[in-house]
């Protein structure tokens, strides 16, 4: 019998996050109610939302129904939102929380997350800076808002200049990771500091290069994992989730067909051999799908892509 990976992690906060999370992205409008109902049916605990997703109703509406009949306890569900680039001013972090709450129905959130290390301002410096935004964040945390808070899309040095304040830990960074962009920097790095790294795209997201216009490889079509997939009598998609779990992050798959939600799920039931965790490890090709081209502004903070990601 194959052995079943840890289900969750211990963040910094001293809270646990599930490690199979339903991401929430691009989920097709008028279905997320239903696909969220069915994850929490077939077993999920953590459900990935965010603002600029425009979807969080959707995901509250599942929530409630799921609570009152009985399937979850508030309790037991992880739920993450993201705070989005237009409200970082300290005056308004405090009323987007309280939006994504009153869409999500819930009465705290277990994280939220600074989604992006941009505002959209001009000049050299990000405005207001981040660690004005982060110290709103902690905040939160007092007041009883959140739980735990972190970032996404943040690097190394972007989370070290928000770890000078004392306080409320970071507790999170999400950043896309697969096998076809590891982002080993960033994951030692989190590591070391014990920050738990949440993975996006874990199939690779190649939706997401074309939805940018850019021509990138086809995770799901790579030969090493193709041949791995037909060793095991797996779905190239199930060898990839357990790849995320196997590195030590927790993945956010999405999907909004119940067959896949629940196959999503299944990844915990099994361990990927490492010989194969390794092959995959191995993979030349490294590329961000989701490169953050559409923040890049000669006139502001970030004028290229370096600048970014540095």
């Amino acid at each position: 019998m194959q052995a079943r990976c840890n289900t969750t992690a211990l963040l910094a906060s001293g809270y646990d996050i599930p490690l199979v999370g339903l991401g929430t992205w691009k989920s097709e409008p008028g279905r997320v109610t239903a696909a969220v109902k069915s994850a929490l049916a077939s077993g999920y605990r953590h459900i990935d939302c965010a603002a600029i997703y425009k979807n969080e109703d959707e995901v509250g509406n599942a929530l409630a129904a799921s609570i009152h009949q009985g399937v979850v306890r508030r309790e037991d569900v992880f739920i993450t939102s993201k705070l989005w680039n237009s409200d970082h001013s300290d005056r308004r972090v405090k009323a987007a929380c309280l939006k994504s709450m009153r869409d999500l129905r819930v009465d705290y959130l277990d994280l939220y997350l600074i989604h992006w290390p941009v505002t959209g301002n001009r000049g050299p410096d990000v405005q207001p800076p981040l660690l004005e935004t982060w110290k709103a964040m902690q905040d939160l945390v007092c007041q009883g808002l959140v739980r735990s808070i972190g970032v996404s899309n943040f690097s190394v040095s972007k989370m070290e200049g928000l770890m000078t304040a004392p306080g409320v830990p970071l507790s999170v960074c999400q950043v896309e990771c697969h096998p076809y962009f590891r982002n080993d920097g960033v994951h030692a790095w989190c590591k070391q500091q014990g920050i738990h790294m949440t993975a996006y795209s874990p199939l690779g997201s190649a939706d997401s290069a074309s939805l940018l216009g850019r021509n990138a490889q086809m995770l799901l079509q790579n030969e090493t994992l193709l041949s791995i997939a037909n060793d095991l009598k797996r779905s190239p998609a199930e060898v990839l989730l357990q790849w995320g779990l196997r590195n030590g992050t927790s993945i956010l798959p999405k999907s909004t067909s119940s067959e896949r939600i629940k196959a999503n799920l299944a990844s915990l039931d099994w361990q990927l051999p490492q010989v194969a965790f390794e092959a995959l490890n191995n993979l030349d090709y490294q590329r961000r799908m989701v490169d953050g081209s559409f923040w890049v502004n000669p006139a502001g903070p970030y004028s290229n892509l370096e600048e970014l990601w540095k």
